[in-house]
């Protein structure tokens, strides 16, 4: 048997506990019968000028970023292929050349 992945959080790693279903890693609980499982909710992300953004797509910085804990910067104009969009803050996982991995705002990029 299968059990349903989070409604929040998308986490395969939902357990049963009585007429509840558990996320361990977001603390989510929720009925069995669905009742608080959101009605078709979905996420949109947006990139800076509005454009929708999906997993995989290419997008380009509109401003330059400061790394925090570092006197690197990230130019405009910088090319990130590949990302991967997240729940949180900051919205997308990706890996930039020469930085490596990190997460950014998607207020912060334009789709390419």
């Amino acid at each position: 048997m299968t059990l349903p992945r989070c409604p929040k959080c998308q986490s395969e790693f939902t357990y049963e506990d009585g007429d509840l279903y558990i996320c361990p890693e977001c603390a989510h609980e929720w009925d069995k019968t669905g009742g608080d499982e959101p009605a078709d909710e979905v996420k949109v992300w947006k990139d800076a000028f509005g454009n929708l953004l999906a997993d995989g797509d290419t997008v380009t910085l509109v401003k330059d970023l400061k790394l925090k804990g570092s006197s690197a910067v990230i130019k405009v104009g910088t090319k990130v292929k590949s990302i991967r969009l997240v729940e949180g803050d900051h919205d997308i996982d990706c890996k930039i050349e020469g930085f490596g991995a990190m997460q950014l705002k998607s207020e912060f990029v334009r789709k390419a």
